[in-house]
C-alpha cells in the first residue's frame, strides 16, 4: 500500500501546555491545516470526562481509531497538517504512526 509524502505533526502535552496556541500559530503561519484532537472524542468519552472520570485504554481506542482516520485524511488533502493531541501513552503514539512514516511527534512542555 502506497501512502502520500504529505506530513501530519501531532503536537503533544499535558493540559496546559500551549499545544492549541502553538499549532494555531504556526498553522496560520505555514498556511497548514490543524485539528485538534479533542473534537474527535465519541459522545460516550465526553460524558465520563465531563462526570469527572479519567478514561481508560478501552474508552481511547474508538478516539484512536478516530485520530488515525483523520491523519490519513489530513495527509490526502495538506502537504503539512497539524493534530493536537494530550499527552499521548507509547502505545497510542505507535498506534497513530503504525504503517505511516509521514507522521512526526512534537511533546510541549509548558514551563
Amino acid at each position: 500500500m502506497s501512502y502520500p509524502q504529505n506530513h501530519v505533526f501531532i503536537l503533544m502535552g499535558v493540559s496546559g501546555s500551549g499545544k492549541s496556541a502553538v499549532a494555531r500559530a504556526v498553522a496560520h503561519d505555514i498556511n497548514a491545516a490543524m485539528l485538534d484532537g479533542d473534537y474527535l472524542h465519541p459522545l460516550d468519552n465526553i460524558n465520563k470526562m465531563a462526570a469527572g472520570y479519567a478514561l481508560d485504554n478501552n474508552d481511547r481506542t474508538t478516539w484512536l481509531v478516530a485520530l488515525n482516520d483523520a491523519i490519513f485524511a489530513m495527509q490526502r488533502t495538506n502537504r503539512v497538517s497539524l493534530l493536537v493531541c494530550s499527552a499521548l501513552k507509547k502505545r497510542y503514539s505507535d498506534r497513530l504512526r503504525e504503517d505511516n512514516s509521514n507522521v512526526h511527534f512534537i511533546y510541549l512542555k509548558g514551563g
